[in-house]
């Protein structure tokens, strides 16, 4: 087939061709695509909220042996990169028998960011300690004062870490390549890749579920965009 090249590009194509849409998404099963990646990325987000901001009330508001040496290998951990980890995660999650699910992709979320522990840390620090005491006279527990004052009050910089959460495993391909292998359990940036075969790329059907692809994300973005701008604002002032 013989491709024909316009230049200069132009950046709207005229005509929009609106039939690759439809075509596309009947190609692949789309579906289950978008609801395997919102299981994982909805058991991600819900993971990483919960560790992470026990794990910040515990640095910022406890105090126990250790603390600051656990803290600063915390933050250590940071700086050590992913492929270093690739190797002996994948024969751990071998060995376990999660290899072809969704285990290897969610439940380390449930055991803490480093990053967002640190972000959420910090936001705890700024909150007044008196809002605890006066809570502990009232007769209030340390998980109570967790649940009923700090939780409230870091909305803006939970927002943000779910945001963050969301994009990150939404765009994530690398991970599910690694330990998806049956077609049915795909995420959406599989499916993706599932257009480009050895001898043959749908160029039209990639780029038109990519946009498909795009949509959740602006859609999540305009609606916490209020939170996430209140969350830098705050995080600015208080800092």
């Amino acid at each position: 087939m013989k491709q024909v090249y316009v230049w200069p590009p132009v950046w709207i194509p005229n005509p929009i061709m609106w039939s690759n849409y439809p075509q596309a998404w009947q190609q692949l099963s789309w579906g289950a695509f978008y609801k395997n990646t919102g299981i994982i990325t909805a058991s991600c987000i819900v993971g990483i909220l919960l560790s992470c901001s026990m794990a910040a009330y515990a640095f910022a508001r406890l105090r126990f042996p250790g603390r600051d040496a656990i803290f600063v290998t915390l933050l250590g951990t940071m700086m050590l990169p992913s492929q270093v980890t690739m190797i002996p995660l994948f024969m751990f999650f071998a060995k376990l028998g999660w290899v072809n699910t969704y285990k290897p992709l969610t439940v380390p979320s449930w055991f803490g960011h480093a990053f967002f522990i640190f972000m959420l840390r910090q936001f705890f620090m700024t909150i007044p300690r008196e809002l605890d005491d006066a809570a502990r006279i009232d007769g209030c527990s340390r998980l109570g004062i967790f649940w009923r004052i700090l939780l409230p009050l870091s909305k803006p910089a939970l927002a943000i870490a779910a945001v963050f959460t969301f994009t990150s495993n939404w765009n994530d391909f690398m991970q599910p390549l690694i330990y998806i292998q049956s077609m049915s359990k795909f995420t959406v940036q599989l499916g993706l890749r599932a257009y480009q075969h050895p001898t043959y790329h749908d160029e039209a059907a990639t780029m038109a579920m990519t946009v498909v692809s795009i949509i959740p994300q602006l859609v999540v973005f305009f609606l916490a965009q209020r939170s996430l701008i209140r969350g830098v604002v705050l995080t600015g002032i208080k800092g």
